[in-house]
């Protein structure tokens, strides 16, 4: 009987200690586990459209690159960049009155992606305007003319966005150049954040002059407050300049597995485009 006593006792005992474990470890684990870092957890689904182009086009182990962010010398112009989820649809004040905060994520982000860059060895800088409302697109300061021209240099520029959101954006994905052959790069990034097709829209106007569009995922939901959330702000913009950066390498060493097949009728412009 005080055998039988003892052992209830103990299992008593350990029932209390594990109880009291896992409730003291809660606090951890759901800190832990409160960032996920799974990319499309956090950037949203990638574009669901019909776009097969493939990226086969070998470059140069130093190619130079060029990130710029996305409507940055255009916030005087209509539709130059989304206000977010947060602002547009609750009401939110936004992370800058003078700028959208599209536009604050993009150089947040830029920033990030060219520091992250040159610690892995990148040949890779940055262009900001600094006006921000140049009304002609053409102008010489402007994300497009700088980029067309680091373009004719054999450089690679990109611009980074964030989608609209609800109905409005389609969602995450890279739209390639409208005149070239897509390249390795351009494959890798697809293979990660998902691809539009090369003539959306019937062709934008930074894919005309040779820039990539890498749009990171629609300003709402899950990405949104994860970049509102200070606590989690600068984790998520790391983790999503870290995946941009690692696409960016495994395109110019060539990392990825290519399907020989491509299919003819989004893998080259038609005629009438060239």
């Amino acid at each position: 009987m005080c055998s039988l006593k003892n052992r209830v006792l103990t299992n008593i005992a350990f029932c209390f200690f594990f109880s009291f474990l896992y409730a003291f470890s809660q606090p951890y684990v759901i800190k832990h586990l409160n960032f996920i870092e799974d990319l499309e957890l956090i950037i949203g689904s990638a574009a669901k459209l019909p776009a097969r182009w493939t990226g086969i086009q070998n470059v140069d182990k130093d190619i130079p690159i060029l990130i710029l962010a996305g409507h940055a010398d255009s916030q005087g112009i209509a539709g130059a960049g989304t206000p977010g989820e947060a602002v547009d649809k609750y009401g939110l004040n936004p992370m800058n009155p003078d700028i959208t905060d599209e536009l604050f994520w993009n150089l947040k982000l830029q920033a990030s992606i060219v520091q992250l860059g040159k610690k892995r060895g990148l040949d890779i800088r940055s262009y900001d305007p600094g006006i921000r409302n140049i009304d002609d697109a053409n102008d010489s300061r402007t994300n497009w003319s700088v980029g067309k021209e680091f373009a004719k240099k054999g450089g690679y520029p990109i611009e980074i966005h964030f989608d609209s959101y609800g109905k409005h954006g389609i969602g995450a994905g890279l739209i390639p150049p409208f005149f070239e052959v897509p390249n390795t790069i351009d494959e890798s990034i697809a293979r990660k954040f998902g691809r539009f097709p090369i003539l959306f829209r019937g062709g934008l106007g930074a894919p005309r002059r040779q820039i990539r569009i890498l749009e990171i995922g629609k300003l709402e939901g899950f990405l949104e407050k994860k970049l509102r959330n200070i606590k989690t702000r600068q984790k998520t913009i790391n983790f999503i300049s870290h995946e941009i950066v690692q696409a960016l390498l495994s395109g110019i060493n060539r990392q990825v597995i290519f399907n020989p097949t491509l299919d003819d009728d989004d893998t080259f412009l038609p005629a009438i485009y060239l």
